[in-house]
């Protein structure tokens, strides 16, 4: 008995084995320390904030909740990280023996002009085991490194499909309030159509009296189709908007759906997006999953590292199998009657040809590639975060511009068209105010938009929101195999 403790240890240490994989240190950020300053404000950090808290348009809501549940895009997503999943637990499988159960019978017959005896003869063998075959001991931890590697791409796969979800949120807040705008656009058309239309009406009464000429009529005429061709163009993007959000979607959208999208009057009546201040660019490596998973790829290529060192090494490998063995079915067991093998089997690499160095250079190679990419992939981050901030308080300002423009244009259309009532100017002069009140109003309608899809984008620079049920997140990740 003082003998089984130390062997115990000896057989944990062999099945433990030791790790080649080289010691992981996260890469510096290759970007400044600090976002550039452009507005703010306080609040909370866009990381603790969910979409639903970020969108809280109700309608946006609901059309955001059916787009999670039936697009086939972001379906395949999740699809693909059940198949990552499961392929990681076939690599981890590899670390422990498969143990398989047995039972044969065989029976021979013998014709006599073949057998010894001159007689023909019926034998029968029964057995009854198990056996464990070719199970690798991961001295040197090659299997365990490949299983690392497996693991990390899986957990790469799940934080593609947060990214996945995130994007398809941007996508369908970006097409919501795109159909809004479109909406508006086609309200404003629809209103100057009116107005040219009774315009038109007045002046060609006015010159069946004489007091105008043909050529005022050709004016108006001329204004109000155009106007007329608007109403066209806009009611077909506003049908062409709806299709991208019930592709989107991945189902039709319910009647009662589109009822209360429609009951938003524009962009003007949909909730304003929180204001989320910007942190330090550190945060961004817990904010961004395409960051998260750049850094997945590069552990899975660290890992590669060793399981190309753990190949100069010996690898041992025990085939066994034991039970009984008769060839009475009686006696199969009765004592004696067991059977076992056990094959030990070591395998010494002499000479390659250069192929373990070559694979060792090869993996080296792809893990500085890989290092590359994840610093390309946080430079970019900083890019989007850096764009979407510095236009933020610009789009203000902007927007605030354009409303006293649209402001001032009105003024100016309604006392070009008292004077040409009055008499005292000719109809051109309304035909230009109207023209630029209408140029104003569709050119705010359309920085509105940009406002609401520069929001968008600093969400999604930022990395989102990921509190959407069934779907992967950032502290629900598996930890790394073990042997026991």
């Amino acid at each position: 008995m003082r003998n089984v403790k130390p062997a115990c240890a000896l057989m944990l240490g062999l099945l433990s084995g030791c790790s080649l994989i080289p010691a992981y240190q996260r890469p510096a950020l290759p970007v400044s320390a600090q976002y550039p300053v452009a507005g703010g404000g306080a609040g909370p950090a866009a990381a603790d904030i969910g979409w639903k808290q970020f969108f809280s348009d109700p309608a946006l809501q609901d059309l955001i909740a059916l787009s999670l549940a039936n697009n086939r895009n972001l379906r395949v997503s999740v699809l693909n990280v059940q198949q990552a999943q499961a392929q990681y637990r076939i690599d981890r499988a590899s670390l422990f023996p498969s143990i398989e159960g047995s039972g044969e019978q065989i029976v021979e017959h013998i014709p006599a002009n073949l057998g010894n005896s001159g007689a023909e003869t019926t034998s029968h063998e029964y057995s009854l085991g198990a056996q464990a075959v070719s199970w690798e001991l991961d001295l040197f931890g090659k299997i365990r490194s490949q299983a690392e590697s497996a693991h990390q791409t899986y957990l790469s796969d799940a934080e593609t499909a947060v990214s996945a979800q995130i994007s398809l949120i941007a996508q369908v807040s970006a097409a919501y309030y795109t159909w809004q705008a479109d909406r508006e656009s086609l309200q404003i058309a629809q209103e100057t159509a009116a107005a040219n239309l009774k315009s038109l009406q007045l002046t060609q009464m006015e010159a069946a009296n004489g007091t105008v000429t043909a050529l005022a009529v050709a004016q108006v005429q001329t204004t109000y189709d155009t106007a007329m061709a608007d109403v066209a163009q806009y009611q077909r993007q506003v049908a062409l908007d709806m299709d991208e959000m019930v592709l989107l979607a991945g189902a039709p959208i319910p009647p009662e759906l589109v009822q209360k999208m429609q009951a938003v009057d524009g962009l003007a009546a949909t909730p304003m997006l929180p204001q989320v201040p910007a942190g330090l660019p550190s945060d961004l490596l817990t904010r961004r999953p395409d960051i998260r998973a750049a850094e997945d790829e590069l552990l899975a290529a660290n890992a590669n590292v060793g399981a190309a060192r753990a190949a100069f090494f010996p690898s041992i490998s025990l085939t066994a199998n034991g039970g009984v063995a008769s060839n009475s079915l009686s006696d199969l067991f009765g004592a004696g009657q067991t059977a076992w093998l056990f094959e030990p089997q070591i395998t010494v690499p002499i000479f390659t040809g250069g192929a373990n160095i070559a694979n060792l250079d090869v993996a080296k190679v792809e893990k500085r590639i890989q290092i590359a990419t994840y610093e390309q992939t946080i430079q970019s981050a900083f890019h989007d975060v850096s764009d979407a901030l510095v236009a933020r308080q610009t789009y203000v300002d902007q927007v605030k511009a354009q409303q006293d423009l649209v402001d001032a244009d009105t003024r100016y259309y309604t006392l070009a068209d008292m004077r040409f009532k009055a008499g005292i100017d000719n109809y051109l002069n309304v035909l230009v105010a109207q023209d630029s009140l209408l140029t104003a109003r569709l050119t705010l309608v359309s920085l509105q938009l940009a406002q609401q899809q520069n929001e968008i984008t600093l969400y999604k620079a930022l990395g989102g929101g990921w509190q959407a049920q069934g779907m992967p997140v950032a502290s629900s990740k598996p930890a790394a195999p073990t042997a026991g």
